[in-house]
């Protein structure tokens, strides 16, 4: 049964990593960890449910619940949030593709905006289904999707001066 739903969904969910976790590594960890947890946690999934809006939650929340442990960490020293915020942005590594600066933008927003913005935007998921996958109501992740929008059309004004 895993294997169907694996077959079925495991794309997607992949597709979802690499949009939280731009770096290769990262989103392959993320992507193991979450499917660990739906074995784990298969006898609470409800059948007469849609299954993909559950494991997308089990993502978000496997992504999150690692960031609380890498913020946590004693071996860490965050001197600013800025400094925290940066590590926390999951920022593509080197060696990995040019994602272009749209991505860049996106994966500098502060991690709730960016949840939204990845779920909504890059996932497809309508605004009922992204609250509640993060566990918001609507006008939150209304609100959060405006305020990434400025944001990023703000950092994409930098870097499109002198262009034109």
């Amino acid at each position: 049964m895993l294997d169907q739903y694996i077959q079925r969904y495991g794309r997607r969910l992949y597709g979802l990593c690499r949009s939280l976790c731009p770096n290769r590594f990262d989103a392959d960890d993320l992507y193991q960890e979450t499917w660990l947890r739906v074995v784990k946690h298969i006898s609470r999934y409800d059948p007469g449910r849609d299954f993909e809006p559950w494991l997308t939650r089990i993502c978000v929340n496997t992504y999150r619940s690692g960031l609380r442990r890498l913020a946590r960490s004693p071996l860490l020293d965050f001197s600013s949030g800025e400094d925290k915020e940066r590590l926390l942005a999951c920022v593509p590594a080197p060696e990995e593709k040019d994602y272009g600066p749209l991505y860049e933008a996106v994966g500098r927003l502060p991690e709730k905006l960016r949840l939204a913005v990845v779920l909504f935007y890059f996932q497809g998921e309508d605004l009922a289904s992204a609250a509640g996958i993060l566990n918001l109501p609507v006008g939150t992740v209304k609100s959060r999707l405006s305020r990434a929008r400025k944001l990023l059309k703000e950092a994409l004004a930098d870097e499109t001066d002198g262009l034109f």
